[in-house]
């Protein structure tokens, strides 16, 4: 089908559809809870509705750069949605691109984010209603999993679909789950003392060691 067959933008239903689809599928597995969780999903949230509505409402990133791209890519439909995957006409990669590397690359690291949230939240529940310090599961391997399951879900968007607003809320959504991560991490060492203290010496906060945890883990933690 042409672009003059089948519309690319101006599909609101689809942007709410879609948006509201990750957005409950999101919080199905972060289970927000405190104000500070609120926020992170907060801000998750604005930047998935940013992100669908240039994908099918209004592609303002397309049209900023319509000028430098025709001129260097002569032969491209910028309206057309496959011209919405930046990547793949930055790189010069051929065919459709939801079937390209970059694509599918995409989907592993979003599945695997919304993986990690849900683990990490069972656990962290889990040790909540014990009063235990929540080593286990992903967090015996980095002391922030949500946060981190929430920047792997981003990135893979940003994979599959760039745009000039999204890349621009990443670093600063990065920078506000590590600010997050440090506050929580001065709360709980205040609640679990020399406990959290060795726990923390031994496992890195965002980037899992390649050996993987240590053997001896005891089993509320941070996110």
């Amino acid at each position: 089908m042409t672009h003059d067959e089948v519309p690319a933008y101006g599909l609101w239903m689809l942007v709410i559809l879609n948006s509201l689809v990750f957005i409950i599928f999101a919080f199905s597995f972060s289970k927000p809870q405190s104000p500070r969780d609120w926020r992170s999903f907060g801000a998750f949230s604005a930047f998935i509705v940013a992100l669908f509505t240039e994908m099918y409402g209004f592609p303002l990133t397309i049209y900023l750069l319509s000028g430098w791209l025709q001129t260097r890519y002569p032969g491209i439909d910028l309206m057309s949605h496959n011209a919405g995957h930046l990547w793949s006409t930055l790189f010069g990669l051929k065919g459709d691109p939801h079937f390209g590397v970059l694509h599918l690359l995409s989907t592993v690291v979003i599945i695997a984010g919304f993986f990690l949230l849900g683990g990490a939240w069972r656990v962290l529940y889990a040790a909540q209603k014990e009063g235990k310090l929540a080593v286990t599961g992903p967090y015996a391997y980095v002391r922030h999993p949500q946060y981190v399951g929430f920047i792997l879900v981003l990135l893979g968007f940003l994979l599959q679909w760039p745009t000039l607003l999204t890349l621009l809320m990443f670093p600063f959504l990065v920078a506000m789950y590590v600010h997050l991560a440090r506050t929580e991490e001065r709360e709980v060492r205040r609640v679990f003392g020399p406990a959290y203290d060795n726990y923390a010496a031994r496992t890195p906060g965002w980037f899992p060691h390649l050996s993987g945890p240590p053997d001896d883990r005891s089993a509320i933690g941070t996110r």
